[in-house]
């Protein structure tokens, strides 16, 4: 089945995105899991039944079974004439029902598979989309492993929750309503012998499921948290391997990993108990039953045969309440990812766009207007009274002690974050009020560490314009210095470039960087410490690339190293989250402030 044909069958309500209708879900029926899980189907409603249809159909072979069963040794028993008739006709009916089985349980599966995987792959849409508007903040607080387990495990135990509920207690109570109409019809005095022992299971099932909730709502918070430290853990392995912190790495992981198996462990022994003591009750009540229909066969009550039929579905009835019982974590687990999902589709930390002007063009002029800002949760200011004018195509550098605030500036020119006084005006209108996707089309930004993605060069320099012209790509591999390289490799712009460019050098990657800001032809530019850490020759090289990129550009630059700044048009001194300093290159030199010292402290 083609991609595009199975996209068509996964249909979502009419008129609405699969994702849209996902988050919309969760707000209307906030607090309420099951609630949810349905209304994730709607559009899809038809299939379920068609798969229910199906999968009664296969299982009739398995409530038709013991009344065959029971009329064999009956017609036996009692010397009936047309015994052997009616045992060859029972055996076809059997034999039909067992070959039917083969083509319904393949459009059970069909169908099933169709409404499952509609609302799976929707959910991680959802969540990939929520994601995408969520604010920094909220990124920042959170662990990636978390996020990670979110999309990845706890839609998969979604997905499983709805079989279970949908399809499999279906099942389930057909079978017990089943055995019990049968069994009301040919002994009234089995049928209540039922309706004693039933009740135990359900009590059995209640009492442990309050148990069962809380020891997977912690065995899954320590998990998303060991996903999270696992994460960063490979991610710093070549700083561990170069500080020979191996070992205290290990140590660091098996506190962790240990808290994991606690509550593992304490899960483990909820369901042993919970399991067997459900099983031992089952089986003491199963034997009573073969004495209970013994004796009535024995007194004349009932026929031979029917010792067979209560045996055969008071097993179907102890089996399927086994069943509801077992299926207990696995709904308490899905429930409690259903939660969870919740808990980022119903995220209110989100950058908001909506009702607020597009712009069209960007000229690059701002003004920093007494901004004050403070990252949640972080105790103190990072920008305090901040006032700072840049006009359109100049190139301004900030300079300060670390924790100063540059990396704040440059989080705010981006649009990242909300200023919590103060106003920072991008051609006179403030960037609070404007819808920041469409500014950003006109932004471009090269962070610190170059984020490279699994591809080829073209596909990381060609991201987000993937129209663009060969001769305008070739014209920017130019300006990047990237040409020489890229001549250089066997496959040229069609090198993989490996998880995270991990197959380039720093300086490779930085240029790619660059290349992928100079395809958007911004109107502003974002460079965060873009050459530090390198050697002169790819400093040199990297140099000579920014300046093509910054050329008439409104551009902020955070550096270390001065002597790459010295041709910026202005430079700030950044301290305090203040700017006490700003000027040219020559102009902080001569007044022997701040930057002077600075910049002999560095020469």
């Amino acid at each position: 089945m083609s991609k595009r044909t199975f996209e068509q069958k996964l249909k979502a309500p009419k008129g609405i995105e699969p994702e849209n209708w996902f988050i919309e879900c969760y707000r209307r029926y906030q607090g309420k899991p099951l609630r949810i899980l349905t209304a994730l189907y709607k559009g899809n409603y038809h299939k379920f039944f068609l798969a229910v249809l199906f999968f009664f159909i296969k299982h009739a072979c398995v409530w038709i079974l013991p009344i065959v069963t029971a009329n064999i040794i009956n017609d036996i028993t009692t010397g009936n004439p047309d015994a052997l008739r009616n045992t060859v006709f029972y055996s076809g009916l059997m034999i039909v029902l067992v070959a039917i089985n083969v083509p319904m349980n393949y459009l059970y599966t069909d169908y099933k598979s169709q409404a499952t995987r509609y609302a799976e792959t929707g959910l991680r849409k959802a969540l990939i989309r929520k994601l995408q508007q969520l604010s920094m903040s909220y990124h920042v607080g959170t662990l990636s492993g978390k996020i990670q387990s979110k999309i990845m495990r706890d839609v998969e135990a979604v997905e499983g929750l709805s079989t279970q509920l949908f399809l499999s207690i279906l099942n389930i109570a057909l079978n017990i309503i089943v055995a019990l109409v049968v069994t009301i019809n040919k002994s009234p005095v089995v049928f209540c012998f039922f309706l004693v022992t039933t009740p135990i299971a359900a009590i059995t099932m209640v009492s442990f499921r309050n148990i069962m909730k809380k020891r997977n709502a912690e065995f899954r918070k320590e998990m998303e948290e060991t996903s999270g430290r696992v994460m960063e853990m490979v991610e710093l392995i070549p700083v561990t391997r170069a500080h020979a912190l191996e070992e205290r790495e290990v140590q660091k992981m098996s506190s962790q990993l240990f808290a994991v198996a606690e509550k593992g462990y304490q899960l483990d022994l909820v369901q042993a108990l919970f399991g067997s003591v459900g099983w031992a009750i089952f089986q003491i009540f199963q034997v009573i039953c073969l004495g209970f229909t013994g004796y009535l066969a024995f007194s004349g009550t009932i026929l031979v045969g029917d010792i067979a039929l209560y045996q055969n579905y008071f097993a179907t009835i102890v089996n399927q309440v086994s069943a509801i019982i077992s299926l207990v974590p696995v709904i308490a687990k899905g429930i409690e990812s259903v939660n969870s999902i919740g808990e980022v589709l119903l995220s209110e930390e989100i950058e908001n766009n909506e009702g607020k002007p597009e712009i069209d063009t960007v000229k690059g002029a701002f003004s920093f207007r007494d901004v004050h800002f403070e990252y949640k949760g972080g105790g103190k200011r990072t920008l305090n009274g901040l006032n700072l004018d840049v006009t359109p195509g100049e190139t301004i550098a900030l300079v300060g002690e670390s924790g100063a605030g540059k990396t704040t500036i440059l989080n705010l020119v981006i649009g990242f974050y909300l200023t919590d006084q103060g106003q920072v005006l991008l051609d006179g209108k403030n960037i609070n009020e404007i819808d920041l996707r469409s500014y950003r089309k006109h932004l471009a930004v090269v962070p610190q560490t170059s984020i490279l993605f699994s591809g080829t060069i073209r596909d990381n320099i060609i991201y987000g314009c993937e129209d663009v012209t060969q001769e305008k790509l070739d014209e920017v591999i130019r300006a990047a210095n990237l040409k020489e390289l890229i001549d250089s490799l066997p496959d040229g712009l069609d090198t993989m470039v490996g998880e995270h460019g991990g197959r380039l050098s720093g300086g490779q990657r930085q240029r790619v960087s660059i290349a992928r800001a100079l395809i958007r032809n911004p109107k502003v530019i974002v460079l965060d410490e873009a050459t530090s850490a390198l050697d002169s020759i790819s400093e040199k090289m990297i140099q000579e690339a920014v300046n093509n990129l910054t050329r008439n550009r409104t551009t902020f630059i955070v550096a270390h190293r001065l002597s790459t700044i010295r041709d910026a048009d202005k430079i700030a001194v950044i301290d305090a989250g203040r700017c006490i300093e700003y000027g040219t290159y020559e102009e902080l030199m001569a007044i022997k402030g701040r930057f002077y010292q600075m910049q002999k402290l560095q020469s």
